[in-house]
């Protein structure tokens, strides 16, 4: 047999041996027999790297060292899942997407929630070419090398697989890999890990891979994302993934109504102690993939899908101290200062109070035993008190009157819980809170700067509002603490990077209240740019797409403020996109303006997410079901029968893809 047939050779069957193993748990040979012949293949392939191939099982050692992980935009957003906590939660969410479906069946599929870190994992050709991590839903750090050295994860595929593709899973670690790792470590002198969870996501951004490929780490499949796949149902989607190789669950159910839902939800409440893995809810999707696309998403989740988290898990501890935290707007929280104790798989020290109201609710006050839960299983919050154990000499809490940061005087208006420091332009801790949030991800993405390098800049005198981070230098910067030359020039150039930033990312990066994400993209598309926005009235501003009297109030008093019209004219002069870029603006009408339209069924010559962005971008309004202010029903192939007897009754016209095509042209 020639060398290149003994390495393919070689390849195939320990790829087979490999996902005997990890994804089907029936190892057909033993580990001595497997290392012997991946060290045959390692020498082979060291001798010939002529015939090197990115997707050989020795590439599942590791070795490669990352010092900076590059953030990559995910080709499909990674959505976050609302939460549902009671029986009844997930009968609103059933009513809310019949209303939106109309009378048709739905099915219900459960699969278990794994507690991990979440990945995406692109293939192409059958072959893994990214491996990226959730981040903030939009983009993620490329940790495929460390990704490659997880056993479960197929390098390469088998069968009838799509030409690219995303899959998104868990990162998990099982408890007994985890007892195991924590045994080594303690037997050698060091600190336990605290929960599987936190090691396995701190596992994919070690430097050196073959780190990570000691660590028993596994990957749980869940969801494929990508054009034309074939798939038509979450249910197949499964078996398709699990046909082409990936280690998917078996623990899932297929159901037709929210009572065998809430079945499999009891049963598994009961028995998730007996999983090899941390698992804290059940996540129920719609299975119908058409069905989830006309549900389509929030700005955060989808609407077809719904998380179930089991009952959180209590402890009692000593509240010790109340201190109190400024927001970048000003607002108050306070904030519980405990007796560190251990719930579920961490160490709590605090907890948020939220405000006055909450805590005369619970009649909280410093000294008392209170019960705290996590909610969801990740804040923690207190959810009452050991009246039994309070101290005789204790004293209700008085809630304090003054900022505790520069001393001004708390204000809180009617209607609003929170209560406000009203020192917007001379509170250290809203100064640095503002520039924090402009140099954010989600903002303006200025890299080599965090939020103690504000501290320190501001502590220098060297900012005093985000417009000066544009005049920092190298010498300037390079006096401060743990600031190298290197480490200065990264800074200086990451703030200049900064203004190829998007119009609608600026405007969230300003910090104006109540302005978020969505928000920010709405009125970017609504007035093209920062001028037109400026000049809007409350009036205007109330007449733009889901913006209310708040927002509308809170964005005219921002823009009337004299520091903040400065602050935006020097950025100007920064070079910093204060309008829509030319390739957004092209092709964008008012044609549609007025104009809402609802698009049900599936369509030939554009997808349904195409056609939506058609009616945005000619000024129209998208709306999920038909009611009285329904201009346009858009009617394809396998619309429901409810959406059309609605539209009838309500004498809204239907119209059919090519009619809207011949409206927009």
């Amino acid at each position: 047999m020639d060398i290149k047939k003994k390495i393919e050779t070689l390849r195939t069957a320990l790829r087979e041996h490999n996902y005997q193993y990890y994804v089907l748990d029936q190892p057909t040979i033993s580990d001595y027999e497997f290392d012997m012949q991946l060290k045959q293949l390692q020498e082979l392939e060291g001798q010939h790297p002529e015939f090197h191939d990115p997707t050989s099982p020795t590439l599942r050692v590791g070795g490669m060292v990352t010092k900076n992980f590059e953030t990559v935009v995910h080709d499909f957003r990674m959505y976050s899942l609302d939460n549902s906590y009671s029986k009844e939660d997930l009968e609103d969410w059933e009513k809310r997407i019949q209303r939106v479906l109309g009378d048709v069946e739905v099915e219900f599929t459960c699969e278990l929630k794994y507690d991990g870190a979440s990945i995406s994992l692109t293939y192409e050709d059958g072959q893994l070419v990214k491996a990226v991590t959730r981040g903030d839903g939009f983009q993620g750090d490329n940790v495929t090398t460390n990704i490659k050295t997880i056993k479960s994860v197929p390098l390469k595929l088998k069968g009838d697989y799509p030409s690219k593709f995303d899959i998104r899973g868990e990162i998990v670690l099982p408890f007994d890999g985890f007892a195991k790792m924590n045994a080594e470590r303690v037997a050698n002198g060091e600190e336990p890990y605290m929960n599987p969870r936190n090691t396995a996501s701190g596992s994919l951004k070690l430097q050196d891979s073959s780190l990570v490929a000691q660590r028993p780490l596994d990957c749980l499949l869940y969801g494929i994302v990508g054009r034309n796949t074939g798939i038509e149902t979450q249910w197949q989607m499964l078996d398709k993934a699990r046909e082409w190789g990936f280690k998917v669950p078996t623990v899932a159910k297929l159901c037709k109504s929210t009572d065998q839902v809430m079945e499999f939800v009891t049963y598994w409440d009961e028995h998730r102690h007996d999983l090899p893995y941390e698992t804290d809810g059940v996540v129920i999707k719609v299975n119908g993939l058409q069905q989830q696309e006309e549900l389509g998403h929030t700005s955060k989740s989808p609407r077809w899908a719904m998380a179930y988290k089991f009952k959180a898990e209590q402890v009692s501890t000593l509240l010790n101290e109340i201190t109190y935290q400024v927001g970048r707007t000003g607002a108050i929280t306070p904030v519980a200062n405990l007796e560190p104790v251990l719930l579920a798989g961490t160490t709590v020290k605090r907890a948020s109070l939220h405000n006055a109201d909450q805590i005369a609710k619970f009649d909280i006050r410093e000294g008392d035993t209170v019960f705290v839960e996590k909610g969801g299983e990740i804040i923690p919050k207190i959810i009452g008190v050991d009246f039994s154990k309070r101290p005789k000499d204790s004293t209700p809490t008085a809630y304090i009157e003054n900022c505790p940061e520069c001393h001004t005087p708390l204000v809180r208006t009617e209607g609003d819980a929170k209560h406000y420091c009203t020192n917007y332009y001379g509170c250290p801790v809203q100064i640095t809170g503002r520039i924090q949030h402009y140099i954010s991800r989600k903002a303006m993405d200025i890299e080599g700067m965090g939020s103690e390098t504000v501290t320190l800049l501001f502590q220098e005198g060297l900012i005093t509002n985000y417009a000066d981070l544009y005049t920092l230098t190298k010498e300037q910067v390079m006096p401060l603490e743990r600031m190298a030359e290197k480490s200065a020039e990264n800074l200086v150039n990451g703030v200049q990077a900064s203004t190829v930033i998007p119009f609608e990312r600026v405007l969230f990066a300003l910090g104006i209240r109540f302005v978020g994400e969505t928000v920010a993209k709405k009125l970017a598309k609504a007035y093209k740019n920062i001028d037109a926005l400026m000049a809007a009235t409350e009036e205007e501003l109330i007449a733009v797409d889901e913006i209310g009297e708040r927002i509308a109030q809170s964005v005219v008093e921002f823009f009337q403020n004299d520091t903040n019209q400065e602050i935006i004219a020097r950025l100007k002069t920064y070079g910093v996109q204060f309008e829509l870029a030319a390739e957004q603006l092209e092709n964008q009408t008012e044609k549609l303006k007025g104009q809402t339209f609802v698009v049900s069924g599936v369509f030939e010559k554009i997808s349904r997410t195409e056609l939506k962005k058609l009616i945005e971008d000619n000024g129209g309004k998208v709306g999920s079901s038909v009611s009285s202010k329904t201009t346009y029903l858009v009617a394809g192939d396998k619309m429901g029968p409810s959406k059309r007897t609605k539209a009838e009754s309500l004498g809204v016209q239907i119209i059919s893809e090519d009619d809207f095509l011949e409206i927009l042209n």
